[in-house]
């Protein structure tokens, strides 16, 4: 079974509001990133990833959390934030029954984490071909 078939299936098993909620967090992901690839990782959390991991969709008796990996580094000017917020690295939003979304926000936070991945992968990228430039000389 492939990771999208595994989180599909979560999706179905949780048949009250949290499987809606993954299932439009996972939409708004898609369609922040088209490129994102999805991961079943640590015995059953849903990841996105794009060059590293992008976020996580869990569910909870009383809340969907989206976390984020790299959180606490992403710039955050709606306030979406609202859990995990004493770490170093990681930030996560949970979400309740009946609370909207901000989509225009949330969508802004994914591409903000993608790029932060991005950039990270850049900055690796010159030095691997620094080292291939001194093997040849």
């Amino acid at each position: 079974m492939t990771p999208s078939q595994q989180i599909d299936r979560l999706i179905a098993a949780n048949t009250d509001w949290r499987g809606k909620m993954l299932a439009r967090l996972r939409a708004l992901v898609k369609e922040a990133d088209p490129q994102v690839t999805e991961e079943w990782k640590w015995r059953g959390v849903p990841v996105w990833e794009h060059d590293g991991i992008i976020s996580t969709g869990e569910t909870y008796k009383a809340v969907v959390k989206m976390t984020f990996a790299k959180g606490a580094s992403l710039p955050d000017p709606s306030g979406l934030f609202n859990s995990s917020l004493e770490g170093n690295t990681r930030r996560a939003i949970d979400f309740h029954e009946g609370d909207k979304i901000n989509e225009r926000a949330l969508k802004a936070l994914i591409r903000a984490a993608v790029e932060l991945n991005q950039s990270k992968v850049k900055k690796k990228a010159p030095a691997k071909a620094k080292a291939r430039k001194g093997k040849k000389a």
